[in-house]
């Protein structure tokens, strides 16, 4: 692959090719994954599905941002990936475009904040950081220090906490009697 990179849409036909570059990526087992519960009941948002095509491998790269509502406000973020890139094509800089771009339009679309769980060395290139522990969470374990933020608005984090979940989901709560009964059952 040699010149600028080429950046496309993400398009319906995609979709098998898609797969496979995330299981050679990731493995089979991405599916079990945290962030992968948040996709499940979730779309992509359109727009900000992206691939980078080559004749030698087809789709070698792809990335994809996801609506999040956070805590009792539901306040809106981004969840990025997956961001993959085909282990022949690493190193060259589709990842980072990938990201830019994405990012670039989120942020023209008027997205505030974008959350993923990742290498914070890598996503550092584009302004990611370590989201401060105990602010969000999401609905299964998460490595504390991969659990990374980027605001594309200045103070876009402040007062946002509590549980991720997408936006079409009802808040997710313990009712005070199941609280009860389930603190009886554990003790």
């Amino acid at each position: 692959m040699r010149g600028p990179i080429a950046l496309h849409d993400t398009t319906s036909a995609d979709h098998d090719t898609i797969e496979l570059l995330l299981d050679l990526a990731f493995g089979s087992g991405r599916r079990g994954k945290t962030t992968y519960r948040l996709r499940e009941a979730n779309s992509p948002v359109p727009g900000l599905s992206l691939v980078t095509r080559d004749k030698g491998v087809d789709v070698s790269g792809t990335i994809s941002f996801w609506p999040l509502a956070i805590g009792d406000k539901r306040s809106p973020a981004l969840l990025l990936g997956p961001l993959a890139v085909h282990p022949d094509r690493q190193g060259l800089g589709i990842g980072l475009s990938l990201m830019q771009e994405g990012l670039a339009r989120a942020r023209a679309q008027g997205h505030g904040l974008v959350l993923l769980v990742g290498d914070e060395p890598y996503y550092a290139k584009v302004g990611f950081a370590k989201l401060p522990e105990g602010l969000i969470s999401l609905p299964g374990p998460v490595d504390p220090a991969r659990f990374l933020y980027l605001e594309l608005t200045p103070g876009a984090l402040r007062g946002v906490q509590g549980l991720a979940q997408a936006p079409g989901l009802a808040a997710l709560a313990v009712p005070h009697a199941a609280q009860s009964q389930q603190q009886r059952c554990e003790a």
